[in-house]
């Protein structure tokens, strides 16, 4: 975390852990997550047990241990309450983004849940890893993680013994990782949570059951495809590849966008839409929206689109460019959170931890809202806490 938790903002983590204080039904388990979240944002690089206890003052983890393993709360519940938290500060009923995405834990060994040889976008490769899914929100005032799932492999959910020695009920099945996206979109839908539009990379995006369940519940979406996806041309039942459809516009077609403010400055491309699915529903209209490299013209990414009918190219182009905020929670929450800091093998335990996570970011989310309003400058923090 770039500035301390402090006495100066005591008052506004003491609002905060209070809307789930209810969670815990003794004060020892309420008290251990409270430090348990002060652990994990402090400036502690690494946040396991042994340094979490270290920077609250304990002798040893046991205590933070048993806030994974032994302690009854529901983080589920939690979770729920993050999710509020974010959409209380966040919530932007027209502008607001729900955004898919994965993110890999590098592991050892065979026993942790989930943990198995598989691709992880965060190394690069494929890697000894677990493989969380999650949902974030975004929108102009910022953005934060508001679900998550652990990705089992079927070598895992086809061996029952070995689940149930990492604490994985017998009635947790195999599902894919759209099957756990798109669980999440409906937790945030039933939940009324406000948004306008959601957005997912080429995973989540090319499962088609993902974009007909969005259509049925009206819902825009820009969502990225590969290359070979097949869509429905505007002639009478023709069909063709992406990257087919999308070649046949002229250069001139093609229009310089900036997509959002990354590190380096305004993130601008070339792009182009072509129209598909000839039989739309009235009000709304179907697209492949297509982003070129302005350096390399080979580098092309594809996104099928659902918006209404007049919604401006650039507003398409907006939504594919917010991937980034998802991305930029990941690198938040692993930097400044101990996301993936964890040394846990138990199913509870990886959801515990990484809620609690999520609990943190959600916590600086505030903390940066404040600070905008003129919040007093941090001073030292004040170790009475408790």
């Amino acid at each position: 975390m770039q500035e301390e938790i402090t006495d100066g903002w005591s008052d506004v983590f003491d609002d905060f852990v209070a809307r789930f204080a209810g969670r815990f039904g003794r004060v020892e388990s309420r008290r251990r997550v409270v430090s348990y979240l002060r652990g994990l944002l402090s400036e502690t690089e690494r946040k396991n047990g042994w340094t979490l206890a270290e920077t609250v003052g304990d002798d040893g983890p046991q205590g933070m241990q048993r806030v994974l393993n032994h302690y009854v709360w529901d983080a589920e519940a939690l979770r729920d309450d993050v999710r509020d938290a974010v959409v209380e500060l966040l919530g932007d009923p027209e502008q607001g983004i729900l955004i898919l995405d994965e993110t890999g834990f590098l592991k050892k060994g065979v026993r942790s849940a989930g943990v198995a040889r598989q691709y992880s976008g965060t190394a690069g490769r494929i890697e000894n890893s677990q493989i969380g899914v999650f949902l974030a929100y975004g929108s102009e005032k910022g953005r934060a993680l508001i679900d998550r799932e652990l990705y089992l492999p079927k070598g895992w959910t086809s061996d029952r013994e070995r689940c149930r020695a990492a604490g994985i009920e017998d009635d947790v099945e195999f599902a894919t990782k759209p099957d756990l996206g798109l669980r999440m979109l409906q937790r945030a839908v039933e939940a009324g949570i406000p948004f306008g539009w959601v957005t997912a990379d080429e995973v989540y995006g090319q499962t088609s059951r993902i974009r007909l369940w969005l259509e049925d519940h009206e819902i825009p979406h820009v969502l990225a495809v590969p290359k070979s996806q097949m869509v429905i041309t505007m002639e009478f039942f023709g069909q063709a590849r992406a990257d087919e459809l999308i070649s046949q516009p002229a250069d001139d077609e093609w229009k310089s966008l900036n997509c959002g403010n990354g590190a380096h400055g305004p993130r601008v491309y070339d792009w182009a839409a072509a129209a598909i699915r000839p039989w739309r529903r009235e009000g709304w209209d179907h697209w492949l929206l297509a982003r070129r490299s302005l350096t390399d013209p080979t580098d092309i990414a594809y996104y099928i689109c659902f918006s209404p009918t007049g919604t401006p190219l650039g507003e398409l182009v907006r939504i594919a460019g917010s991937r980034w905020m998802v991305e930029e929670c990941f690198q938040a929450a692993k930097n400044e959170t101990g996301l993936d800091h964890y040394q846990v093998r138990g199913y509870t335990a990886w959801y515990r931890h990484i809620t609690l996570s999520m609990a943190a970011l959600a916590f600086l989310a505030i903390l940066r809202a404040e600070a905008k309003k003129g919040v007093p400058k941090p001073i030292p923090r004040d170790p009475s806490y408790p």
